[in-house]
């Protein structure tokens, strides 16, 4: 490995390097996962809460901006349905969230109001991002809190959380927070001190991982499952968020919230966690939302030319299609699968699947004859079609 003239190896000047960035960060969300409110148990923890609000206070008065992302309703109202037996159905767990919510914003209300700041809750859904209306909505409203200096405490609406509406986990969450923000930081404090190259809980030569410059599919199978009882993510959804932040060039890190000062601790000079680099050429934020935001509803099998167009930016057309896969409408987002099954993009799909099927191998000449109207010429725009195989395909990895 190469040394620098500070007698750093390579690698590690760069970690500090991009560290002193992080330190610069100005606008900042920070996700807390239930196992930190609850410790692991039954009920919240409110002298954690308190400590964390001291922190963000604190950054706050150096001219910074939070938005917290919180978990915690349903543990919180567990206990209030005396059940005395896991939830055991969607219904249960959406009377716990309801239940706990009112008891989760009090203990934030209470820990900021204590030190002069007062806090704005934000529920939103899966839905609320998909739209593109409702995801400017709560752009601006989450910007307009920040520029009134209030903290924005969001959450997942788990009272009215369906498959179809829910985003599955708040570090997924976390990322579409940080995207409508334009944060320059995304913080996950995790009952886990970073990324390791395989489970350190069941392996002792698990190596530790301080600096990661690219999500590919190498990083991503380092992740194992879920982490605890009480939350839903696990390192997958992690990996997942850092990658979804990467594009629109926020950094992200990944350390343990039982460290004595979990925020404070992003802001010192030392490197902590796991930092995940941004995109050096971010996404524009249309395309941004389409790729974080839309959930793809199809998948559209490609020829071997035409997944090279796409990768070259070039529109998607019908001739280059072999098949089309699931029931979507005119509108919707699909992937897009190359010969080999990898997904090498998403995008806005110019045609429902019954016709598109209809259309697939042929040329646009061919359209008004085959499907009785003249269509887009494209079945994708390259406008609305961003790649996923080009964030994906290299990697550098840092060990220490």
């Amino acid at each position: 490995m190469a040394s620098s003239a500070s007698g750093l190896d390579e690698p590690m000047e760069r970690l500090h390097r991009e560290w002193r960035e992080v330190v610069q960060a100005r606008r900042i969300v920070v996700k807390i996962g239930s196992n930190l409110l609850t410790g692991g148990g039954e009920g919240l923890r409110p002298d954690w809460i308190a400590a964390r609000a001291q922190e963000i206070v604190a950054l706050m008065a150096t001219g910074r901006r939070v938005v917290v992302v919180t978990s915690g309703a349903v543990a919180a109202g567990r206990p209030l349905l005396k059940l005395n037996r896991p939830l055991a159905s969607v219904q249960e767990k959406q009377a716990a969230a309801a239940a706990g919510q009112g008891v989760l914003m009090r203990h934030y209300e209470e820990a900021f109001d204590t030190l002069g700041v007062h806090v704005a809750q934000a529920l939103l859904t899966r839905d609320d991002v998909e739209n593109r209306q409702r995801y400017l909505n709560a752009r601006d409203t989450l910007k307009t809190l920040l520029e009134l200096g209030l903290v924005p405490i969001v959450n997942e609406n788990d009272t009215v959380m369906t498959d179809q509406l829910k985003f599955g986990d708040n570090d997924t969450l976390s990322a579409n927070v940080a995207d409508l923000v334009d944060a320059d930081l995304l913080i996950l404090l995790s009952d886990i001190d970073g990324l390791y190259d395989s489970n350190p809980r069941i392996d002792p030569s698990a190596r530790f991982i301080p600096l990661v410059e690219r999500v590919t599919p190498e990083i991503e199978s380092m992740a194992g499952g879920v982490g605890s009882l009480v939350g839903k993510g696990g390192m997958a959804t992690k990996i997942k968020a850092a990658r979804m932040a990467a594009r629109s060039g926020c950094r992200m890190v990944l350390t343990s919230g039982f460290r004595k000062d979990p925020i404070s601790e992003v802001f010192a000079a030392t490197p902590v966690g796991t930092l995940f680099l941004g995109l050096e050429n971010p996404l524009p934020a249309r395309k941004r939302w389409i790729v974080n935001a839309r959930v793809g509803r199809g998948e559209i099998l490609l020829d071997a030319g035409a997944s090279a167009a796409l990768l070259q930016g070039k529109s998607l057309l019908a001739k280059g299609i072999t098949d089309v896969l699931g029931d979507f409408s005119r509108g919707a987002v699909v992937h897009c699968q190359s010969p080999d099954g990898q997904q090498v993009a998403k995008g806005i799909v110019n045609y429902n699947s019954g016709d598109l099927a209809c259309i697939a191998g042929r040329h646009s000449r061919q359209f008004e004859g085959v499907l009785g109207y003249l269509g887009a010429e494209e079945v994708i725009h390259r406008d609305n079609l961003v790649l996923t195989r080009e964030l994906r395909v290299s990697a550098s990895i840092q060990q220490e």
